[in-house]
């Protein structure tokens, strides 16, 4: 099986790092013109470096946008070629107690983790369909369906993609667009290895060790009892991308090592 997709141009928001890097990466590999997205030239511009020495002769290109207000996605899409195969990745997170989570933290989530894919889908979606062709995918997390005490609001928001994405993937039925999420579970990206530095430092254990033990504290139900890879993720994001998954859509993926308890 080749996934082979070359002459489709793909939009990664929040690409700079992380997930959204490694998906940027198999998404070049396998052929595809890819557009990074990141808060700051700077970061595009590393992120864009980076990428081109990771895959020789990529065809990259960039825009610096926040996407955590319309403003921002408008200057988005207002720097994009056609594009056919669009990754919501943007997000945020971070643990805080219901009680003290305010209206503006509730609304800084919603922007970011469920506006951004809002606007940038309904700006994309139109001429994907006049095509004939188009991915669609949200990322969103195992804590969609097992929603943390400590991170509510992020999990509430989490969940609306799971709604959003469903609806798409109905509202363009039989066009041969198809729209569908991926659900990561615990995964060794560049926040968490951010997050464990000091643990590292002082534990002199590796990155993967804290994070096997965090994964089996605080997700004993995790069958492979280890956190995932980014290209773990991006590679289910790529096949869901290509042409090879043609009859998937409104599809929940979840790439969350079984952390989620049951058998659907």
């Amino acid at each position: 099986m080749k996934i082979d997709l070359t002459g489709h141009t793909a939009l990664v928001t929040a690409s700079t790092g992380g997930i959204g890097y490694a998906i940027a990466q198999g998404l070049a590999s396998s052929g595809a013109t890819v557009i990074l997205n990141g808060r700051s030239e700077a970061s595009v511009e590393r992120a864009k470096a980076r990428l081109s020495a990771a895959v020789p002769g990529a065809k990259l290109t960039g825009v610096a946008a926040d996407l955590g207000t319309a403003a921002g996605v408008d200057a988005l899409l207002t720097a994009l070629p056609p594009v056919d195969v669009l990754v919501n990745n943007a997000g945020i997170y971070g643990p805080l107690d219901f009680y003290d989570t305010d209206d503006a933290t509730w609304e800084q989530y919603w922007q970011i983790n469920v506006m951004s894919g809002v606007r940038l889908s309904r700006a994309l979606l139109p001429s994907m369909v006049n095509r004939g062709w188009g991915r669609v995918v949200f990322i969103s997390s195992e804590s969609a369906r097992n929603i943390p005490a400590d991170m509510i609001h992020y999990g509430v928001s989490k969940t609306a993609q799971l709604a959003l994405s469903r609806g798409l993937a109905k509202r363009v039925a039989g066009s041969g667009v198809t729209v569908n999420t991926v659900l990561p579970g615990p995964t060794i990206s560049d926040g968490f290895a951010d997050m464990m530095k000091d643990e590292v430092a002082r534990t002199g254990k590796s990155l993967e060790t804290l994070a096997r033990e965090f994964v089996m504290a605080a997700r004993p139900s995790s069958i492979i009892q280890r956190a995932a890879t980014v290209d773990e993720v991006a590679n289910m994001v790529v096949y869901v991308c290509s042409p090879l998954a043609s009859a998937t859509s409104g599809a929940a993926l979840r790439v969350d090592g079984g952390v989620v308890d049951d058998i659907v």
